[in-house]
């Protein structure tokens, strides 16, 4: 007779997905060669579709981990949360590299850049102008988003919904001002060091306010609906803590990078 040990952790089942995202993005690198080299870009962008359906089918089926078959009890999700603090350290720590950069130049100029910060020739951007907007943009959707938290908290799931929306649309209207700041600008990232550190460190900004915008709008589609409650709702708390890191990071960004920097 088999004696069965039941215990809290939630044993994950045979996925498949872990490999095919493996290969996805190794066709992602080989396809980025592809454009360096020939300056095409099919086996890149058939990488990034294979990419993005995994992400579609694996959050599937950790929704329904979740939602239906109760796998994320109190202890799996104290696990989720420690993990998801660790991910957002290791970011920190990501843009704490641009960060660097930037100062170490911009503190010290050498000669290579004509012993001046701004570089000679470089013809920076007004920090009043579309940076504080866009500012602003992210501070609002910062309150938004912690007004969407604490109205799950009160089960008022129509408040919930309208917030969550708001904040990923103004997600969208921030990368909407970068890209037109980005096609506005007098300086390429070959522009010196100061070109590649400011491209380098905004772009990977907006590229963490896409990745958080769509974050957040699977979380509005999963409250349309009603898959969150007052007491279960960890996936939206991910998000929100996602986006309240993207919006400390741009504070640095702007006050650094934007103000001080020019």
């Amino acid at each position: 007779m088999v004696n069965k040990v039941f215990q809290p952790y939630h044993i994950v089942n045979i996925s498949p997905w872990p490999l095919i995202v493996s290969f996805n993005v190794m066709v992602i690198v080989l396809g980025l060669i592809n454009v360096f080299v020939a300056s095409q870009w099919t086996l890149w962008f058939t990488g990034m579709l294979g990419l993005l359906f995994c992400v579609v089918v694996w959050w599937r089926d950790v929704i329904r981990e979740s939602m239906f078959q109760g796998c994320h009890n109190s202890l799996v999700l104290s696990g989720l949360m420690v993990g998801m603090v660790l991910f957002i350290l290791s970011e920190v720590f990501f843009f704490i590299s641009f960060f660097w950069s930037y100062f170490h130049f911009s503190l010290s100029p050498g000669m290579e850049v004509g012993a001046n910060w701004p570089p000679t020739g470089v013809s920076t951007f007004n920090p009043f102008g579309i940076p504080l907007l866009n500012t602003i943009i992210l501070l609002a959707s910062g309150v938004s988003v912690t007004y969407a938290h604490q109205s799950i908290l009160s089960s008022k799931t129509y408040t919930f919904s309208f917030s969550l929306l708001l904040t990923w649309i103004l997600g969208l209207y921030f990368l909407s001002l970068q890209m037109f700041e980005y096609f506005s600008a007098f300086f390429d990232m070959s522009f010196s060091v100061y070109g590649s550190v400011f491209f380098m460190a905004t772009g990977f900004h907006g590229f963490h306010v896409l990745v958080g915008s769509l974050f957040l709008m699977t979380m509005w589609v999963r409250a349309m609906k009603l898959q969150f409650s007052s007491t279960h709702h960890f996936g939206f708390e991910a998000a929100a803590w996602y986006w309240h890191f993207v919006d400390v990071v741009w504070l640095f960004l702007f006050s650094s990078v934007y103000w001080w920097g020019s």
